[in-house]
């Protein structure tokens, strides 16, 4: 068996990627967020929470799983 590339998911192959909060829905626990390019994602942030406008998380598979150092 093949080992999965470092930065990818065991599970899905799938990437994290680093986003940018842009609005909060606090009482559904998501967030609308930005990637560099603009292109926008609705992110589910209860596993970071809480999390403001401007902040940077990293994201898979539509979760935040961690928060992004400034």
């Amino acid at each position: 068996m093949d080992c999965v590339p470092e930065h990818s998911c065991i599970t899905c192959s799938d990437e994290a990627v680093a986003l940018r909060v842009v609005k909060l829905d606090e009482l559904r626990g998501l967030a609308l967020c930005a990637n560099d390019e603009g292109q926008t994602e609705t992110v589910e942030v209860a596993l970071v929470a809480p999390v403001t406008e401007g902040e940077s998380i990293l994201v898979h598979a539509g979760t935040a799983i961690a928060k992004v150092a400034a």
